[in-house]
């Protein structure tokens, strides 16, 4: 068996009013990953997107911090996380292997802000899919980050703040937490 583990800290946390925190673990045992998020202090009530972030060219993904705020606005938004993170990956969703990042059916956090994620997933079939979708990129989790997006719709964000995926707007893609995935 091999494993690995994300320690999540907070992004925006300061604009947002949420310290999102939590870890990630994903343990691979013959064709089958196991990921499992555990996250405390989000934003309550409602779907938070999740997912691992990296570069199809396998160079290693690091998190973002407040330093990638290229406008100045306050907030580190996805499109100023890719420099450091690389593109969204595989999402944490009810069915990670069929890679379809933009949907409805991420975990939502409770009134405490708390929400648990755990996935069986066959490893053959997200490989493959990954693949496709990567050019022959491999998974390589050691080279990936973790992100935990989405904030309330009645939060104002100021015009800058960029992150539009399909019908979703930046509410639901602003990161909130990451954390950088290494071999336990």
């Amino acid at each position: 068996m091999t494993k690995f583990k994300a320690n999540i800290v907070p992004l925006n946390a300061e604009k947002i009013g949420h310290k999102a925190h939590g870890t990630a673990t994903f343990e691979i045992d013959d064709n089958q990953l196991t990921i499992n998020i555990e996250m405390h202090d989000t934003p309550a009530n409602i779907q938070h997107w999740e997912h691992f972030h990296g570069f199809p060219d396998g160079h290693q993904a690091e998190i973002a911090t407040m330093d990638q705020d290229q406008n100045g606005d306050g907030f580190v938004d996805l499109p100023e996380t890719e420099p450091v993170s690389g593109t969204t990956m595989v999402p944490f969703n009810d069915e990670p292997a069929k890679m379809d990042i933009p949907n409805d059916e991420y975990p939502v956090s409770d009134a405490n802000g708390d929400f648990s994620y755990t996935r069986v997933v066959p490893l053959d079939q997200l490989e493959e899919n990954f693949k496709k979708a990567f050019s022959d990129s491999n998974l390589e989790l050691d080279k990936r980050v973790v992100y935990i997006h989405g904030i309330p719709t009645d939060v104002n964000l100021p015009g800058s703040v960029a992150g539009e995926v399909g019908p979703y707007d930046a509410h639901v893609t602003l990161p909130i937490a990451v954390g950088k995935i290494e071999k336990a």
